[in-house]
């Protein structure tokens, strides 16, 4: 019975490890040797967003967050573009604000160390990019049509920085190749638009498919680099001779 038990944990390690084992081993070694100092971008972002979801809920300042960060499938395309950076760090009014700064220090964070601090803010910008034009072209088709969308939804403010944490952790899934983790989001966020069809759960998908494509983008690159230094060494191992 002990063997049995002890195969079954060693198989449940074995699977865990290939799941995670990449990821931990870059993480948790940076973490444990520079602690808070290895995620200011994560801390800024967290700082920002608690800041914007304090004045945002007070009378003097919604109007002002409303109109630096609120982006809506109504407004002028070049408004929405102008709002969308800000945009990733105002947090819904309506949902616990504790889980959100959670969620952002943890995906930001663990996208920062793994990515680098310039490719999770483009990762992010183009997830939650993707939300943005999501709503403005299905709002511009009409419910009537496949991807279409209601003209009220137009009015309604975007995701914020959950389209956002959700790019960040299917990126970060793909690229350490945890796909049972990418696959269980990707799964999460169409049960979640199954259950409460809305805005926010469609422009999470919208946000899941950008990031894929980036995704995609990313290993043609690294196996079309990986094949040109093959070429480049030769079959022998060193450089062609050249005449």
């Amino acid at each position: 019975m002990s063997t049995r038990s002890s195969d079954r944990d060693s198989a449940l390690v074995r699977l865990v490890r290939a799941e995670w084992g990449r990821l931990y081993d870059t993480v948790c070694p940076v973490v444990a040797r520079e602690r808070f100092r290895a995620v200011p971008l994560a801390l800024a972002s967290v700082g920002l967003s608690a800041l914007l979801h304090f004045v945002h809920g007070r009378s003097w300042g919604y109007g002002f967050v409303q109109d630096v960060g609120a982006v809506r499938a109504d407004d002028p395309l070049w408004l929405a573009l102008l709002r969308t950076p800000l945009s990733l760090f105002v947090p819904a009014l309506d949902l616990p604000v504790w889980g959100g700064l959670l969620q952002i220090l943890v995906v930001f964070g663990i996208a920062e160390i793994t990515l680098g601090r310039r490719r999770t803010l483009a990762v992010a910008y183009v997830a939650t990019l993707a939300g943005t034009l999501y709503a403005c072209v299905g709002v511009a088709l009409g419910p009537d049509m496949f991807f279409g969308l209601p003209a009220s939804d137009g009015r309604i403010v975007d995701t914020g920085p959950s389209a956002a944490a959700v790019g960040l952790a299917v990126f970060v899934g793909c690229r350490y190749r945890a796909y049972v983790t990418t696959a269980a989001v990707v799964v999460a966020m169409v049960v979640e638009l199954l259950l409460k069809d809305n805005l926010a759960g469609r422009e999470h998908l919208a946000a899941i498919a950008a990031v894929l494509v980036l995704c995609a983008v990313s290993k043609w690159r690294q196996r079309r680099s990986a094949v040109c230094t093959d070429a480049s060494v030769g079959p022998s191992g060193a450089p062609p001779i050249q005449s």
